[in-house]
């Protein structure tokens, strides 16, 4: 019979898998992002940058301020130790990992050629003239291989079939990131152009990679259902279920159930990791992306901390509920209020749109979050600290901050 483990026992334990126990460093630099990464597995990208673009949020939630160019170096140079591909969505990650996922691409490579009507099939003359344009220039990005396109003798292709092509070429392995360019673009490069020969050979088993990413999820979540598991990694659910069954056999994951994560808060089936660790308390305090692990997948934030999550970029204005970019702010162990945040780089203000405060959220922790507020700013190089008046956190936030004071919109 598994054991049970309460709800916030739970919480506790996911949090330490995330980092969230650990001192922070007195200083950060490659080592540091290198346990981050490590850790976590890989960092989310996204292009929205109107508060910051979302690949720095974990790091800065996990080891406080640093130089965001010390992590570019890592990142976008291309020749560093991290690399690009779809290890949840587009994601950093350890440059070395990229051949546990050459079972995936061909998946994904299969699926497309498999269907005469996709749009790989319709469009193959496009993909191979990128793969001879990319062996005739090299590491490019996308808008100077769409110049190129709309004057080639191989035909008048249009931009966005170029991106799409290139996109495809990518998901397939066919390509490869080349890093990126000061303005955040993707440069693209044929494989041999990048990697190290030693990596273009590699080739694991399919069934030892999953298992080795499964095992990863595992130990990056500390406790988590079978679908959290194969969320983390956007594996398929038949792959997920194989590896689990392995990693049990062999110790790495232990049957648990987890009070309150079931329907109409029963317990629920879960799988805890060997390795997690079960603290007492956890005093943390960060605002996390929306697209940070710790509530990337929605339903086990939900699950976990009682927070319905839903980022509204594409909602239209008029039907958001609390904003445009919305952070979770975490304190604790607990996620006590969410804030749409703005960088307002031009004027220099870190604008604070609306600020709302959890159910349950102890009262004391407004001063931690106008604490992480200050931090942010001067880490973001703002010197003020404006707050809108949408929220029920904003006008005891503002007080606290004594901030200046913005017409929400």
């Amino acid at each position: 019979m598994p054991s049970t483990i309460s709800a916030a026992v739970a919480r506790r334990i996911a949090l330490a898998a995330q980092g969230f126990t650990r001192p922070r460093p007195a200083t950060v630099g490659t080592r540091q992002f290198g346990l981050v990464i490590d850790r976590l597995g890989v960092l989310q990208i996204d292009s929205v940058n109107v508060f910051e673009r979302s690949h720095y949020l974990p790091v800065l939630a996990r080891v406080g301020p640093y130089d965001k160019s010390a992590l570019d170096a890592l990142t976008h140079g291309g020749k560093g130790p991290f690399i690009e591909w779809w290890g949840h969505e587009a994601t950093f990650m350890r440059r070395d990992q990229l051949p546990m996922w050459r079972w995936k691409m061909k998946r994904i490579r299969e699926r497309d050629l498999g269907n005469p009507d996709s749009w790989a099939n319709q469009n193959l003359p496009l993909l191979q003239w990128l793969r001879d344009e990319l062996a005739s220039t090299g590491p490019i990005v996308s808008s100077a291989i769409e110049h190129d396109a709309n004057h080639s003798r191989a035909g008048w292709w249009e931009w966005s079939a170029v991106k799409r092509g290139l996109e495809t070429l990518f998901r397939w392995g066919d390509v490869v990131s080349a890093g990126r360019t000061t303005s955040f673009e993707r440069r693209y490069a044929l494989p041999e152009q990048v990697l190290p020969t030693a990596l273009l050979d590699e080739e694991p088993d399919a069934a030892d990679a999953a298992r080795a990413l499964v095992a990863h999820a595992a130990s990056a979540t500390g406790i988590a259902t079978a679908s959290d598991l194969a969320d983390y990694y956007r594996l398929p659910a038949d792959i997920t279920r194989a590896a689990v069954r392995e990693l049990a056999d062999e110790g790495v994951l232990e049957p648990v159930s987890v009070a309150g994560w079931g329907a109409e808060g029963r317990p629920a089936p879960a799988w805890l990791h060997s390795g997690a660790r079960r603290p007492r308390t956890v005093d943390a305090a960060a605002l996390l992306s929306p697209f940070d692990p710790v509530v990337w997948t929605r339903a086990r934030a939900e699950r976990m901390f009682g927070f319905r999550y839903r980022i509204e970029i594409y909602t239209p204005r008029h039907k958001r509920v609390h904003g445009y970019y919305v952070l979770p702010v975490l304190v604790g162990d607990r996620l006590v209020a969410r804030l749409d945040l703005k960088n307002d780089r031009q004027a220099g203000v870190l604008r604070v749109q609306s600020a709302w405060r959890e159910p349950e959220a102890p009262p004391e922790s407004v001063e931690r979050i106008a604490s992480l507020l200050e931090h942010t700013a001067d880490w973001q190089g703002s010197g003020t600290i404006s707050v809108g008046a949408r929220g029920d956190l904003a006008d005891e936030l503002a007080g606290v901050l004594r901030a200046e004071r913005h017409e929400s919109r």
